[in-house]
């Protein structure tokens, strides 16, 4: 199937104004995809709508933004991230090709795109079974570092990725800002976390590099779930998918010691492929940014659900101590959460 665009809907008005089910029966059908055989709503969309669309030629995904977000606090987003995602997409299955699933067609004024439909498990489901392999954790690290380097200081991504008030808004604010609310005394330290990141442009940042957004596969990672989209700093990249193997490892304390050996293999693997900026610099960066993440999985605007109140408790007593006490490197970072959380 040719991957393609589609033609807005007549001025009747826009799909994205349409109820899910009538939305996705229009786009199907201007995008000449065929008439669906099993339409299944998948669970865990807390910012799109996400269908398993089987046709006569097999299965395909397709998604609209929501405008929004399906959390307890009020959080809202423009639905044009859905073309970045899918733009996200294209760029990283064009840089490594097993890395995405390959877009099918798309209406971008809708808010919608089709993609594959992929049967691999998620990575987030291995290491809630305690399953810990370092060796994936390295493939992952390497890719993204991948798709960093081949599109760093490239103009024109940076113009076509321009998305600094889609990702304040669904990224910075409910993660460092909202934070900083509950946290009066760290407040200084968390907004300068923010402006610091909203100042760096460096190359194609996924935004949501997370276990749940990560399929595995023998090929490799394959990353979904790129909303966040945005030509910025891509150490909150590396900041934001080792902050999820602290935040296991309080989940699953019996496999704490192959969740940190990933972490170690993951920022490892990473850092070899970094050849935008020194190492070290973007080491920093992503060694300081982690513990403010960390505080906003518990206290931000979208606390990880699978905590309970002592392990909420623990990743907040842990995460304060690392932003008042911050370190200079990942290896550092890993000793220093393991001494602050036990």
């Amino acid at each position: 199937m040719t991957a393609s665009s589609i033609p807005a809907r007549a001025a009747t008005g826009a799909s994205c104004a349409l109820r899910p089910e009538r939305a996705l029966a229009d786009f199907l059908g201007r995008a000449g995809l065929g008439a669906p055989v099993r339409v299944q709503a998948l669970a865990g969309g807390v910012s799109s709508d996400i269908w398993r669309v089987d046709l006569p030629s097999g299965p395909i995904c397709v998604k609209r933004a929501l405008a929004r977000l399906r959390v307890s606090q009020v959080w809202e987003a423009p639905i044009a991230r859905n073309r970045y995602e899918r733009e996200w997409l294209q760029t990283a299955g064009s840089v490594a090709p097993t890395s995405a699933p390959r877009v099918l067609a798309w209406d971008d004024e809708a808010g919608l795109f089709a993609m594959e439909y992929l049967e691999h498990p998620v990575w987030k489901s291995l290491l809630a079974a305690g399953r810990a392999d370092p060796a994936f954790a390295a493939l992952a690290g390497a890719s993204l570092a991948a798709i960093h380097a081949a599109t760093a200081g490239k103009a024109d991504f940076a113009r076509r990725f321009a998305t600094d008030a889609i990702f304040q808004a669904i990224r910075l604010e409910p993660y460092l800002v909202a934070t900083s609310a509950s946290h009066a005394d760290l407040r200084d330290r968390l907004l300068d976390l923010e402006r610091r990141t909203a100042a760096t442009h460096l190359a194609l940042v996924h935004g949501d590099v997370s276990p749940k957004n990560i399929l595995v596969r023998d090929a490799g990672p394959v990353f979904l779930d790129a909303e966040c989209a945005w030509y910025g700093d891509p150490a909150f990249d590396l900041a934001f998918c080792l902050n999820h193997l602290f935040l296991k490892s309080v989940w699953v304390p019996q496999a704490r010691a192959g969740f940190m050996q990933c972490y170690d293999a993951l920022s490892a693997a990473y850092l070899l492929g970094v050849t935008w900026e020194p190492r070290a610099v973007l080491e920093e960066r992503a060694a300081t940014l982690l513990p403010g993440l960390l505080l906003g999985r518990v206290d931000g605007k979208s606390p990880v659900e699978y905590l309970d109140e002592a392990g909420r408790a623990l990743v907040r007593r842990a995460a304060r101590a690392l932003l008042g006490a911050p370190v200079r490197t990942l290896g550092e970072l890993r000793e220093a959460w393991q001494r602050s959380s036990t």
